[in-house]
């Protein structure tokens, strides 16, 4: 035991020796935590500019440019009676909708001929062009309904009437989960939880690798012969470490007032698991790749798209099924399934099984590969070390 904490000793030295690695491994959760944080703090898209051409010139398009005016989503950035090229204005102003309101719109509009407004989306920005989308649609739809009230009233019909007669039917949407379509709350777990993984994987990728490269997997083997034994030896630094940095990830949630349970006994298992599942394909990768470059350039290629596979935030059956069953071998596609089981839905641990039986097998897999790679590794060792020392004495 005391030859075994001297070894941890000298890893957490080795570990804190490696600057860029510290860096990274404490500093990318917290710098991103808060960057992301504040990117989306606003929680929702508002003031888009729009531009409206009014050819009308009259008091009902008036009416309808006060009406977008008083939408929050939108921002009425101009108002002109020609089009103008706007092409050319686009790379620059960045509109993201142009609303034109044809001549004699109101003309056409009293005498029933149902005029029609023209609206231009600017489609770069799909997250853009929807919010504006729903917004001018809100506006437009509100106004057609208030003019066609206002018409039946004017035709002797009793106010309540008229309004009846124009709804056939209410519509009430309820919105559960995220009502209010907070963007924190809707972003910022599944970031934080892409964060997590990569550090682990970076952390991980370094600790066999770094020690082929610089000769001390041998000093190592002379202390042991047993896989398990090293494998122990590079992990509790890390096991140590993590629930630090896991519990730090997490105060980011409270402190962006996202509303999601994450403190249960569920998170804790699911955050476990993430760890471990992690830790074991990083630990792999550095053995399977005696160089610290390539392992870690190898697990990046992994992690980097990771995030945008798991279906978080887009959905998997969108997705094609051979690049979606790929995905699931990835510990984040399952966090994230499960952390939003838990967190928005209130769920429990029968709620997540299938995530938590998917990480195991990940980390079962994983590990068995480990052990059997890195006692490989050491037979190979200890037979090309005999095979010198035989050659030396000859």
């Amino acid at each position: 035991m005391k030859k075994f904490l001297a070894l941890i000793r000298i890893e957490f030295k080795r570990i804190f020796s490696n600057g860029v690695l510290m860096a990274i491994f404490f500093g990318a959760p917290v710098l991103y935590g808060f960057l992301f944080g504040y990117v989306y703090q606003q929680a929702k898209v508002v003031d888009l500019p729009i531009v409206i051409v009014d050819q009308d010139r009259s008091p009902m398009s008036d009416k309808i440019i006060d009406a977008f005016q008083d939408n929050e989503g939108l921002f009425v950035e101009d108002i002109r009676y020609t089009a103008g090229n706007i092409i050319e204005e686009m790379p620059v102003k960045q509109y993201a909708a142009v609303i034109t309101l044809p001549n004699d719109f109101e003309a056409k509009l009293l005498q029933k001929k149902h005029p029609e407004v023209r609206v231009d989306l600017n489609m770069a920005n799909i997250l853009n062009a929807n919010t504006a989308s729903k917004n001018i649609q809100s506006v437009l739809m509100t106004l057609n309904a208030g003019i066609e009230i206002e018409g039946l009233k004017k035709q002797g019909m009793h106010p309540e009437q008229a309004v009846s007669s124009y709804e056939s039917f209410k519509i009430n949407f309820n919105k559960l989960y995220n009502s209010t379509g907070n963007y924190v709350t809707f972003m910022l777990p599944g970031l934080l939880a892409g964060i997590m993984q990569q550090i682990i994987f970076l952390g991980m990728a370094l600790v066999f690798s770094r020690d082929f490269e610089d000769g001390y997997f041998g000093k190592l083997v002379g202390k042991s012969n047993n896989a398990l034994y090293h494998i122990l030896l590079k992990s509790t630094p890390f096991l140590l470490m993590l629930p630090i940095m896991w519990i730090g990830v997490s105060m980011f949630l409270p402190f962006f007032s996202v509303d999601a349970s994450i403190f249960n006994t569920p998170m804790i298992i699911l955050a476990s698991l993430l760890t471990i599942a992690s830790m074991y394909i990083g630990m792999l990768f550095s053995i399977a790749i005696p160089s610290q470059l390539k392992a870690t350039e190898l697990l990046m290629v992994i992690s980097t798209p990771a995030f945008v596979l798991s279906g978080f935030t887009w959905p998997t059956m969108a997705i094609p099924t051979a690049i979606s069953n790929v995905a699931q071998y990835i510990p984040l596609t399952q966090f994230l399934a499960g952390f939003r089981k838990v967190a928005f839905y209130g769920g429990d641990m029968s709620s997540i099984s299938t995530e938590v039986n998917m990480l195991i097998l990940i980390s079962v897999v994983a590990f068995v590969s480990m052990v059997g790679l890195l006692q490989l590794k050491i037979y190979l060792f200890k037979k090309k070390s005999k095979a010198k020392i035989l050659t030396s004495e000859g």
